[in-house]
């Protein structure tokens, strides 16, 4: 799934390891705007600050824009790329997600993933393998011969546990690499939008009604801001005739009828 224009920009700064004020001196863009691009809830950014930090950062506009996963090779040469007629023809149809495909390929184990299932493809250490479980063998036959041990003897079953299988042994190894590279991957999606939330709906609605319980204020206003964490809107961003439209919604709520109905029969 693609990023958002706030993540692009983000994950582009925080790849250089720059603060907002860092990026403030080097830019000429202000901080605050700068913070603001990166918000979630950010509705434009002006075209002369897409110019200029991509520029900076050395991308296209078009991938800040989330237009191409493509930073800096808007028009690459497909010759380049080296892809036969299958692989261009997978991509193109859009069949699977192109941008997690990148991630896969340019992680810094990918290589080493790819030696290991081309060793086991290509049969490269058959044959050492082979020679290691044949000299298994000799040795195993000698021993048997010698001390002539019984079914259960130690000694012989090590030996015989030592012979390598080239399927299991690979496998093993390619599960160990793609675990490995799979857990950076998954560290890295972690709060991004196109991930799934690390909390439960129940989770975040109980956290919602104690942040509300908490929150000194009417009962209306305590229902208004659970609706707005709920809706994900931000009650301290409304205005005033924000929350009044909603106070006057509200108020036809029966949750608020129940609780003025309790209070009116502890009065009596």
């Amino acid at each position: 799934m693609s990023l958002t224009i706030q993540e692009r920009i983000k994950d582009l700064r925080v790849e250089r390891k720059l603060t907002l004020k860092e990026l403030e001196e080097q830019t000429g863009l202000s901080s605050s705007a700068l913070g603001s691009y990166e918000a979630d809830d950010t509705k434009d950014i002006s075209h002369y600050a897409l110019i200029k930090l991509a520029k900076f950062y050395g991308v296209t506009v078009d991938y800040l824009l989330g237009l191409t996963e493509t930073k800096r090779h808007p028009n690459a040469d497909l010759a380049d790329l080296r892809l036969s007629d299958t692989m261009i023809e997978v991509l193109k149809a859009g069949r699977m997600d192109t941008a997690l495909l990148g991630e896969l390929v340019t992680h810094s184990d990918f290589v080493k993933l790819l030696a290991d299932i081309q060793i086991y493809v290509e049969g490269i250490a058959a044959m050492q393998i082979q020679n290691l479980n044949a000299w298994v063998d000799v040795a195993r036959a000698e021993i048997v011969e010698k001390y002539q041990p019984e079914d259960n003897d130690r000694t012989a079953y090590l030996l015989q546990a030592s012979h390598v299988d080239e399927g299991e042994y690979f496998t093993s190894r390619v599960h160990r690499d793609i675990d490995a590279i799979m857990e950076d991957m998954r560290k890295a999606h972690l709060g991004r939008s196109d991930s799934a939330p690390k909390n439960s709906a129940a989770e975040e609605l109980k956290q919602d009604l104690e942040e509300v319980a908490r929150f000194k204020g009417s009962k209306l206003e305590q229902l208004i801001m659970l609706f707005c964490k709920q809706t994900k809107l931000r009650y301290n961003k409304l205005t005033e005739e924000e929350k009044q439209w909603l106070a006057r919604i509200a108020q036809k709520s029966e949750l608020l009828k129940s609780s003025v109905s309790q209070r009116g029969k502890k009065q009596k």
